[in-house]
């Protein structure tokens, strides 16, 4: 896992994210124009769970569906956005890490609850952040990414910085509390 901004311009970007209903899963990876976010292409993968619900190894869960469905694509993005942790793990390799390593893809972790480290809350407005500190480490920024509601946890997934990955699930929310990316990618694998 790299931890350095690595790329000199963005063109695509994709979120990711997983449903499991039962011992089926599905993985999605839908690709947006950046920084337009117009959908461009989207893939869903279907498959048995291979892998028990463990907290923390998530990636072992998720990783090899997510894996095929990225591969599927005819677009490859730039970057891809994780609904999931990367470095904010007590690991310190999360989902985004290891799906960033295996695709060898700049990845960004943005997760929506705390898996470890402790943070001050916050302000209320948009943009607002605090560190995430785990073993007196930063491991993720906690960025408020609409007024009012819930923030998230931004953390270095795999070949990028942590001001690049703040800037990017900030620029890539549009009113809601999550990237427009991970949304579309939610509700794919949901519905499939």
């Amino acid at each position: 896992m790299r931890e350095a901004w690595e790329l000199s311009a963005i063109s695509t970007i994709a979120g990711v994210d997983v449903s499991v209903r039962g011992e089926r899963a599905a993985a999605a990876v839908v690709v947006f124009a950046w920084p337009s976010l117009a959908e461009l292409e989207r893939s869903v993968c279907t498959g048995a769970v291979e892998f028990p619900y463990v907290p923390g190894l998530l990636a072992f869960r998720e990783v090899p569906l997510l894996v095929r469905a990225v591969e599927a694509l005819r677009v490859r993005p730039d970057l891809l956005l994780v609904d999931g942790h990367g470095r904010a793990h007590p690991r310190r390799c999360g989902v985004a890490s290891h799906l960033g390593v295996i695709l060898g893809l700049p990845t960004i972790g943005s997760g929506k609850s705390r898996l470890c480290g402790a943070y001050r809350t916050p302000a209320a407005r948009r943009g607002a952040s605090t560190r995430l500190v785990h073993d007196g480490e930063v491991v993720a920024r906690v960025l408020r990414t609409r007024e009012g509601v819930a923030p998230l946890f931004v953390s270095i997934g795999h070949r990028v910085d942590l001001a690049h990955a703040v800037r990017i699930v900030l620029r890539a929310t549009r009113g809601t509390r999550l990237p427009e990316p991970i949304r579309a990618a939610h509700a794919a694998a949901g519905s499939a």
